[in-house]
């Protein structure tokens, strides 16, 4: 197991440019599967999620050729319909959430799919649902195979539908999306997820020859052809990854310049951490976070404390919450912040609290954070990274710390982040990866 040991206290400077969208590079990457013919996707990441659903693709008879960096050329002409069926598949599955993605692809084309408890972050339970309500609607059936904990899923006769999903599930949305757009009459979603990675999901799918409309709003229509044809296309810069580094250089920079941000696509995230009284400046597509000696939290208007709550997009994306907590620690004020979505993300403020944070854990939902203000500084610690988004967290947490810091697990942070310490390194981080 790898851990990074971190000398904290040294300030970041410079340019860093945000890689690919992990979220949207899994779903346009499934999306493959939806044609015979060639589909070319740049700004792919390098990170383990992204690169295990490309191998896990390869397994099933996917022709993957690397073209350049981050630029992929897929091939689904060949699939081994045997091989779904295996338990080596149904084992790789099991070990990958991306994996869900590929069900609505392979129901649509060849009318089965096996579907397997995936795996992911501990962060609480992330339910299927409505990946399965969706799919019902569309007309497939379900069997469960006890002995192998599967199901099998069996789509010969799908037909387009009206559905109502029950919640706006982002990978439920774009596996309903993918499973309609080659199946016969007309699928409606209504309370679709609507991120910009689901935009960029229909987009790319329009230009392979699907007909969805009603794209960035919570009303979806698909009119369902025949068949797809290969495209080229363009994965966004990723928004987590863009608020990340604006938490490192609010509490650690001495300037730094966020490129090419795709600032459209961003939503209300830099306007949250200006809430939290950090200064950004917008330069072109660029965001420069400057020095920040001091910043203070905003209340509400009616003088109450600032809250910041995850919700469905265009809401505060809950992937951020965990960075919000970690850079208030340093604010001056106090902020309630509200996890909704998942009840085990904020558990890793223990560590937090031991490295000399200020905060309340109220319930699994709820902790308030105390800032300091700068006048006490964290302290170095010992941490395992329970998920992606902790594990990057205590990353700037540890880069802030009084002393050497070490975090292991990180395997975590690398399903996310691409060769990311070598990326702060660049900017004046003291980070080093271990083998323990």
């Amino acid at each position: 197991m790898e851990s990074f040991v971190i000398e904290g206290g040294h300030s970041l400077s410079g340019t860093i440019t945000p890689q690919g969208a992990k979220n949207e590079a899994l779903e346009v990457i499934c999306a493959s599967l939806l044609t015979s013919e060639s589909v070319t996707i740049s700004n792919i990441p390098d990170i383990l999620d992204v690169n295990n659903i490309i191998a896990l693709i390869k397994d099933i008879g996917v022709k993957v050729e690397k073209l350049g960096d981050g630029t992929y050329r897929f091939c689904a002409e060949k699939i081994d319909l045997n091989y779904l069926e295996s338990d080596e598949f149904v084992r790789k599955c099991a070990s990958l959430r991306g994996s869900v993605l590929m069900i609505g692809p392979l129901l649509a084309r060849f009318g089965k799919a096996i579907l397997t408890q995936p795996g992911g972050d501990k962060i609480g339970r992330r339910r299927l649902d409505t990946h399965f309500l969706g799919f019902k609607h569309l007309g497939a059936t379900f069997s469960h195979n006890d002995e192998r904990k599967t199901f099998e899923i069996i789509g010969k006769n799908l037909k387009g539908s009206y559905m109502l999903l029950d919640e706006a599930s982002v990978t439920g949305t774009a596996n309903i999306i993918m499973a309609s757009v080659i199946t016969p009459g007309t699928t409606t979603i209504y309370n679709a997820a609507c991120e910009p990675y689901v935009q960029q999901l229909c987009h790319m799918l329009n230009h392979m020859g699907a007909r969805i409309s009603g794209i960035g709003s919570n009303l979806l229509t698909i009119v369902g052809v025949k068949s797809l044809h290969g495209t080229l296309h363009k994965v966004l810069p990723d928004m987590i990854e863009v608020g990340s580094f604006i938490g490192m250089a609010a509490m650690v920079g001495k300037g730094i310049r966020i490129k090419d941000v795709s600032l459209k696509n961003l939503g209300i995230i830099p306007d949250t951490f200006r809430r939290l009284g950090i200064k950004i400046e917008v330069e072109d597509d660029d965001l420069i976070v400057p020095r920040q000696s001091h910043y203070e939290i905003e209340s509400f208007v009616d003088g109450s404390i600032m809250t910041f709550s995850d919700a469905p997009w265009p809401g505060l994306t809950p992937d951020l919450l965990s960075v919000l907590l970690v850079v208030a620690t340093q604010a001056k004020g106090s902020v309630l912040l509200h996890q909704k979505m998942f009840e085990s993300r904020l558990f890793f403020v223990d560590k937090l609290i031991d490295m000399g944070a200020n905060i309340i854990l109220c319930d699994p939902h709820r902790a308030v954070v105390i800032g300091h203000d700068h006048r006490v500084r964290l302290r170095a610690g010992r941490m395992s990274s329970p998920d992606i988004r902790a594990g990057i967290a205590l990353l700037i947490a540890a880069l802030s710390a009084s002393g050497v810091s070490r975090i292991e697990n990180i395997a975590q942070i690398d399903r996310g982040y691409q060769n990311i310490e070598a990326r702060l390194n660049a900017l004046g981080a003291k980070i080093e990866r271990q083998n323990d």
